[in-house]
């Protein structure tokens, strides 16, 4: 299959990255493009790079199948998600929480509540994603209709969304993490609240900041003709409740994320049946196209628009450009090399956590997946832990920080794509309010840098469990 490949100097594995950087500058911020093409044009450049080295074209087509295939999974969720969205849309659903949103909620306190909210339900579900796609959709059109920016209100329910993810005994990304860095799960749990605490402090105290200086008192007029407006259009039956809490219970019974948001779409289907008595013709466009209402309010009808597998087109099609570059870096060796350089800098127990950090943060914009973020740096670096005398948990520690954490902050990472699927606001416009997301990083830096909370190798002690 390769004829003698060559390894490739830093310099050369550096080549595609500093092509895909030039073609996203030039192409998204002078022509106006989106990501899409510049992604493509780099993975051009890794082929041929590759081809240079020796790999033949049926290696490096092999390479961007199995970099696809890792994302595939993030595809099928973000076409559920698409469906629950259209389905929860003209089924009432939304409408209900966006109803009951603008009458509970002040702007003042919306963004703190919202990350509360997010973050519980994260909790319980242990899905950022499955959050993001139905409290998050929500939260963005009460926000909406409060006159709330909807980049802060993105970054408060990603914020949430993560931090749930990441405490959630449910949640794959710390199973993961646990699993890579060979540590019980209950314990890199309780290790990360060193880091997930102070920023979640740290991240409350900013959006409560926020809510008090730009809370738009204005808007309480147009308030009241929403829920006028969405009480005359909808059957706001109390039923419809039934639709997020399915999710719920679905994901709480370790149903698959797919299974559980169908699950919901399935429910909002019957309820705009049922409830809303909307004819099946329109439904089945809704799943496929979007809704479209008209209410008469053109306010409204712009909060309640969208969804549908369509909508998610264009998000798939990002994921898939962005996977297929990475797929050709880590199958050319250049994403190891890049890896092993970082980790030769790498001489004190301080500059092992920047590395690992920075590291997954690298992956996370080379290879646009969240769960090579956390393999490969945990794979590559457990031994140099070991030779620290650092305790395995520092690392599944600095695997979720680095990796989790800012993965849905870069626009090409299946996770940064997803929430823009969901959320309709672009990572470059809501990663400035995503303050746990951003504090996390800095924070695990900060901790490894002065030693603090930094638990040192010991025997393994007997009955230890997880």
């Amino acid at each position: 299959m390769i004829r003698n490949p060559r390894s490739p100097s830093l310099a050369i594995a550096l080549l595609p990255i500093v092509a895909v950087a030039v073609f996203l500058v030039l192409g998204i911020r002078l022509l106006g493009a989106d990501a899409h093409l510049p992604l493509v044009l780099g993975s051009v450049v890794a082929a041929v790079t590759g081809k240079a080295l020796g790999f033949n074209w049926k290696s490096l087509q092999e390479g961007m199948v199995r970099g696809i295939s890792v994302g595939l999974p993030s595809v099928l969720i973000l076409l559920a998600i698409g469906v629950l969205i259209g389905s929860w849309q003209v089924s009432g659903v939304v409408p209900l929480m966006v109803f009951h949103g603008l009458r509970l909620l002040a702007p003042e306190v919306f963004l703190v509540a919202c990350c509360l909210i997010c973050g519980v339900v994260s909790l319980a579900t242990g899905s950022s994603w499955t959050t993001a796609g139905t409290i998050g959709v929500a939260m963005i059109g009460v926000a909406e209709g409060l006159g709330v920016c909807s980049a802060m209100t993105a970054g408060a329910v990603v914020s949430g969304s993560y931090f749930g993810d990441k405490l959630s005994p449910l949640s794959d990304t710390t199973n993961l993490a646990a699993a890579v860095a060979e540590v019980p799960l209950f314990q890199h749990i309780r290790h990360m609240l060193w880091t997930t605490i102070p920023s979640m402090l740290i991240a409350l105290g900013a959006y409560a900041f926020l809510g008090f200086s730009s809370g738009d008192q204005s808007s309480f007029g147009e308030i009241s003709t929403l829920l006028e407006a969405i009480d005359t259009n909808y059957q706001l039956s109390p039923l419809l409740w039934l639709a997020p809490l399915s999710v719920v219970g679905c994901l709480l019974l370790r149903v698959p994320a797919p299974g559980a948001i169908l699950a919901g779409a399935l429910t909002g289907v019957i309820f705009a049946l049922a409830i809303q008595r909307v004819p099946a013709s329109e439904v089945v466009s809704v799943l496929q196209s979007g809704h479209a209402p008209e209410t008469g309010v053109i306010r409204l009808d712009e909060l309640l628009a969208g969804g549908g597998l369509e909508s998610m087109y264009w998000t798939i099609g990002l994921i898939l450009c962005a996977l297929s570059f990475g797929g050709l870096m880590e199958a050319t060796g250049m994403l190891r090399v890049i890896v092993e350089a970082i980790l030769r800098a790498a001489t004190t127990s301080g500059r092992l956590v920047l590395a690992t950090l920075s590291s997954s943060l690298g992956i996370n914009l080379v290879a646009a997946d969240q769960y090579l973020s956390i393999i490969l740096p945990g794979r590559m670096y457990g031994e140099a832990y070991a030779r620290a005398g650092l305790d395995p948990r520092s690392l599944s520690r600095c695997l979720e920080d680095g990796g989790t954490m800012t993965s849905p902050l870069i626009p090409w990472n299946t996770c940064g794509a997803t929430m823009l699927g969901a959320l309709k606001v672009g990572p470059h416009l809501f990663a400035p309010y995503a303050f746990f997301n951003l504090l996390c990083p800095l924070v695990s830096a900060l901790l490894g840098l002065t030693g603090w909370t930094m638990r040192r190798r010991q025997k393994p002690e007997s009955g230890q469990g997880s």
